[in-house]
């Protein structure tokens, strides 16, 4: 321990100096060349390394510590060659073993060269036989493209002798068509394909083809042809034969449009003019059989305003009787718009049961036919011939000959009701096609319903003028009933507003506005032919509440028609009432209407008196129940209503009742009154009796 530890007591501080002591250098010619630069560095990095802290912490000084580690040293070499030479013979046989992997290894590297040069060569075999293969693949693609495109173009320029059997010598039919359209495509083939037009088979097939073409349209002529007058047998079915028959076939339409142009044309207009007749000839015969189920309802006669005695019996000898009602009222004649859509009449099973129905009917039987015949003939149209067009050219005739048939019977129809019945089916009808969107008719059901228009507002126009014009002397009947020509406006009037219902048409209620006018004036006149007023005024009330109770019957939508009547009914019905009381208490309602409103105490120049009163108090005491009882009777025998005449009565005794109950109030301000008392009738009495009344209906 150095005199610094001893000393100080404290932890040892390696002093490298001590340790090393004075370094000496010697002189010698290779100290020049060492460099002492950063030994300062590395005696402070060897501060820390643990092996030098290890030596100096011993006390042994360098010099005498690389002394020992020599000595270690040369120890360790002579113990290595003592054991190396222990060892010698071991280190010999490891080197001939060692010599002999160096040989065995010479020989494989040898032969592992030998295989790199082979494997060298095999790679640019592969690389070779690699281009070769991709080099034959292309080829054998390019090939088998060649053997397509001339496979494809062989198959489509062949012409296989199947296919000359069956054109030349087979039967048309499913067979026949297939091997058309396969005709149709090397036709194609040859026209369009632009290597065919360099190709030498041209030269070969072309010909055959041609042949083949020429053939195939011949035979598809003569076997359509054959099929067309097929339809022109009488009682044959045109839709069934064109559905189950030619649409199987449509095929060689086809083929001649494409391939037979002209025959194609010769074909659609052999087409055309077979079904121009055949559906002609039908359509005659149908509308010839329907005439012989017609009822006449209407003639020219037959107006609103015509007096039915000038009519001649021998006119209306042809229809029973019971269908002359017909030519003003609606009534069942409605239902033929509920049953549209429902199939044609069987003109020989209507004709078996002799039955006979108004022309509206057959009309709309007509329609429905032609309807159903067109649809079918327009899809048929364009499924076969692949034209719409040419359905109007096919119905060129049947058109003409239902306008022949309309242009007959529209100058000699004078049954408005039917007329505008048939607008209204017409209408139907074009909902129906329309639903069905099919255009063909739609230009035709157009030019009827405008030829219908005119011919119902002539006859509307008729009826017009006939009331216009009506010979009120003529008319006029000595009976407050209602009249029949009133009747007659009631019931053709309710019979329009029901068939505008749902349509709305303005022009008809204008018109209908139009012959309201006209009826009010003649109803008028003909009630100023009675000589008292009181049966002009029941003869308009009567009239009035039986057109109000036609235009209820044929539903809620009288409107404004029926309004104005129901006013006509109520200002009417008020006279009535005053012209009742007045003639039979005449003298009470005169005194109440021009003295009960005066005060007796008034200094008046003729006051009311007790004397004055008192004849119609007591006249009305003695015979008001009797006076009641006669104003029953005469509604009762006035009014054809019961309901309207009790209505009319109820008013009449109300209206009494006040009268009475001012004459009451006035005795009882007249001075002297109250001796009257027992002259007066109470006004329970009379309320009484206008009960019992009431409870009559």
């Amino acid at each position: 321990m150095t005199e610094v530890e001893a000393n100080d007591g404290r932890t040892p501080v390696l002093d490298l100096g001590a340790f090393v002591g004075e370094l000496t250098v010697e002189d010698d010619a290779a100290s020049d060349d060492v460099s002492l630069e950063g030994l300062e560095q590395e005696l402070q990095d060897c501060k820390t390394d643990d092996v030098v802290a290890m030596i100096l912490s011993k006390g042994t000084k360098l010099r005498d510590y690389t002394k020992d580690v020599e000595n270690n040293l040369r120890q360790i070499e002579l113990d290595s060659i003592e054991d190396y030479i222990k060892e010698s013979d071991n280190l010999v046989s490891l080197h001939d073993q060692i010599h002999d992997c160096d040989t065995i290894l010479a020989q494989m590297e040898k032969l592992l060269s030998g295989f790199q040069a082979e494997i060298g060569s095999i790679s640019s075999d592969i690389k070779v036989l690699q281009e070769k293969s991709m080099d034959m693949g292309l080829k054998l693609k390019n090939r088998k493209e060649a053997e397509s495109k001339l496979a494809k173009f062989v198959e489509d320029i062949i012409v296989p002798p199947r296919m000359i059997d069956v054109i030349v010598d087979g039967e048309v039919n499913e067979e026949y068509m297939r091997t058309l359209e396969i005709l149709s495509k090397k036709l194609k083939f040859v026209e369009t394909d632009t290597m065919v037009k360099t190709s030498k088979a041209l030269n070969d097939v072309q010909p055959e083809l041609e042949k083949l073409r020429q053939k195939a349209v011949s035979k598809v002529f003569d076997f359509v042809v054959q099929k067309l007058n097929a339809l022109r047998k009488p009682k044959t079915n045109v839709q069934i034969l064109q559905q189950s028959v030619l649409l199987k076939y449509k095929y060689v339409i086809l083929f001649l449009k494409e391939h037979g142009k002209e025959v194609y044309l010769e074909v659609r207009s052999a087409y055309i003019d077979t079904m121009n007749k055949v559906l002609s000839t039908k359509i005659r015969a149908y509308i010839q059989a329907l005439e012989k189920l017609q009822l006449d309802i209407a003639t020219s006669s037959d107006l609103i305003g015509i007096d039915t005695r000038s009519t001649s019996l021998f006119l209306r000898g042809r229809e029973p009787l019971k269908n002359r009602s017909a030519v003003f009222a609606l009534g069942e004649r409605i239902n033929i718009l509920k049953e549209i859509d429902e199939s044609a009449l069987i003109p020989h099973i209507a004709e078996a049961s002799s039955k006979k129905y108004p022309y509206e009917v057959l009309f709309r039987s007509l329609h429905k036919l032609l309807m159903d015949t067109a649809a079918s003939e327009y899809l048929f149209c364009d499924e076969f011939f692949g034209e719409q067009s040419m359905f109007y050219d096919i119905f060129a005739g049947p058109f003409s000959v239902v306008d022949e048939h309309l242009n007959t019977i529209l100058p000699n129809c004078f049954d408005a009701i039917g007329l505008m019945l048939m607008i209204r089916i017409i209408y139907q009808h074009q909902l129906i096609m329309s639903r069905r969107r099919i255009p063909c008719l739609d230009s035709y059901l157009d030019k009827v319903n405008i030829s219908l228009w005119p011919r119902f507002k002539m006859v509307f126009d008729m009826h017009l003028n006939s009331l216009r014009n009506a010979n009120v002397r003529t008319l006029w009947e000595d009976d407050v009933h209602p009249h029949y020509v009133m009747r007659r406006y009631a019931e053709f009037t309710a019979s329009l507003i029901q068939l505008n219902v749902d349509y709305g048409d303005g022009q008809l209620e204008l018109n209908l506005e139009r012959l309201r006018m006209a009826v009010d004036d003649l109803l008028v006149k003909l009630a100023k032919l009675f000589q008292k007023p009181k049966l002009q005024t029941v003869f308009l009330i009567n009239n009035y509440d039986m057109t109000i109770a036609v235009l209820k019957e044929a539903g809620p939508e009288g409107g404004k028609i029926q309004m104005h009547f129901e006013e006509l009914l109520k200002s009417n019905t008020t006279i009535y009432v005053e012209e009742l009381l007045v003639e039979h208490f005449s003298d009470l309602i005169k005194f109440v209407k021009t003295r009960a409103s005066e005060d007796p105490s008034s200094s008046s120049e003729r006051p009311i008196t007790v004397t004055e009163v008192e004849p119609i108090v007591k006249d009305f005491a003695s015979r008001w129940k009797a006076a009641i009882e006669l104003m029953h009777n005469d509604v009762i025998t006035s009014f054809s209503n019961f309901l309207c005449g009790m209505e009319i009565l109820r008013a009449a005794l109300t209206q009494l009742l006040l009268y009475y109950t001012r004459l009451s109030d006035c005795m009882k301000r007249i001075a002297g009154g109250s001796a009257l008392n027992k002259d007066l009738v109470s006004i329970s009495s009379i309320m009484y009796e206008i009960r019992k009344y009431s409870r009559t209906f």
